[in-house]
């Protein structure tokens, strides 16, 4: 039977700008991804059910037959694996008015279902974990790695630290995996585990508080701060101090500067000295922009940091401000807080911006996808372009009538 994870319509654009370029269930919270949660306790390959334009990158797979869809907002534990496989086909499994799964004859349209709901219907025996607001990423992220690394660890052997000048608390709440290179370095792991994934390497002097995950490839680099409830997604490189982050992958914060309750989406970078604000003046709870609403929302949160969309860029000394929104990408440099909303394809800082246009954009998504030995191929452009297009309307300097746009030079 095909499992395959849908973005529910009314979550998606509420995690946007994350699911601009990607499925909902490729969101990372934890260690794993949402899909790869599913994939692990269900023992068998996940599929998504997407936007059109991105299922060049994440198909559907095999369409037709039987088939469990599963919302991939919704991220699993062991009790909730178990009702999922355990429903009859026509069933479906709610968490109040959300789907959380149903079991179908034949994969069809699930924006109707869900609009037109089912007849057979099953309750959660417990409210499910479901990512439904940006903000939800980082809140959820200790939790989410405490319960992957349960599911990662179980039965098996970590590697040794093998570096007699680390110093380590709870060893029995660290896992290493092959390859994982540690120089004098500090891992508490009393209050959270601490994963470090395949060829990962945590630098002299770093200072790691679990929760924490370090994936595949990525690394913690000289003298870093790690807070806890952290996660360094795949071949990331970070550096300074974090607190209550997640790194999706492939970016870097290489140098100081402090990011916290924040989520900062793959091939970014954050340059030297880039810190940002997680706390209002006023202790208020943190406001910021909505895709989906068209303005600027309550997280109900005292603390959030910055949210930063796909292929973004900053230069050294941005300074983001409480609660900063940043599209897919965008570059930022130059002295000053920006916006606390930096639309998609923006060129410019605190002065102002115009358009980051598609072929510099492509240049330097070249340039630093090589970087990784990845391509920027045809179906990696085609989801820019149709981003590019989808968020024209809020780049609103380009609806100013008669004004001239700057020439792009700098590097």
């Amino acid at each position: 039977m095909t499992v395959l994870l849908f973005d529910d319509p009314a979550i998606r654009p509420k995690l946007l700008p994350f699911t601009f370029t990607r499925p909902v269930a490729a969101l990372r919270c934890g260690i794993l991804t949402v899909a790869e949660k599913w994939q692990h306790r269900l023992q068998q390959p996940v599929h998504y059910l997407t936007e059109t334009y991105l299922q060049g990158k994440y198909p559907a797979g095999p369409i037709g037959g039987p088939a469990l869809v599963i919302n991939g907002a919704v991220c699993p534990d062991e009790l909730l694996t178990k009702q999922v496989q355990a429903l009859q086909p026509g069933q479906a499994l709610m968490d109040g008015s959300l789907l959380v799964a149903a079991h179908l004859a034949e994969a069809t349209n699930i924006a109707e279902l869900i609009q037109d709901g089912f007849a057979d219907t099953k309750e959660v025996a417990e409210p499910v974990i479901a990512l439904r607001e940006v903000w939800h990423l980082f809140l959820q992220n200790g939790a989410e790695i405490r319960r992957d690394f349960a599911l990662l660890t179980q039965g098996r052997v970590s590697q040794p630290v093998g570096d007699a000048h680390t110093i380590v608390y709870a060893p029995e709440n660290i896992f290493i995996e092959e390859g994982v290179k540690i120089r004098a370095a500090i891992l508490n792991a009393e209050d959270g585990p601490i994963y470090l994934g395949k060829n990962s390497q945590v630098h002299e002097g770093a200072i790691i508080k679990g929760p924490l995950a370090l994936c595949e490839g990525s690394h913690i680099n000289v003298g870093a701060k790690m807070r806890g409830d952290n996660t360094v997604g795949p071949y990331s490189k970070v550096g300074g101090e974090v607190g209550n982050s997640i790194l999706l992958g492939y970016s870097n914060k290489g140098h100081d500067g402090y990011l916290g309750n924040s989520v900062i989406g793959e091939w970014c970078n954050l340059g030297a000295d880039t810190n940002t604000s997680n706390l209002k003046n006023n202790y208020a709870p943190v406001k910021i922009w909505s895709h989906s609403a068209g303005r600027f929302v309550s997280t109900g949160q005292q603390f959030c940091g910055l949210m930063m969309g796909d292929h973004s860029k900053c230069g050294i000394n941005t300074m983001f401000n409480t609660g900063t929104v940043v599209g897919v990408g965008a570059n930022i440099f130059g002295a000053g807080f920006p916006r606390t909303f930096i639309p998609s394809f923006s060129w410019g800082g605190s002065a102002g911006f115009e358009t980051f246009k598609m072929p510099k954009v492509a240049e330097v998504a070249e340039r630093v996808m090589a970087r990784r030995h990845l391509e920027y191929d045809a179906t990696e452009q085609a989801i820019m372009q149709h981003v590019f297009e989808a968020t024209a309307k809020d780049r609103i300097w380009e609806k100013a009538v008669g004004k001239d746009v700057p020439t792009q030079t700098a590097e």
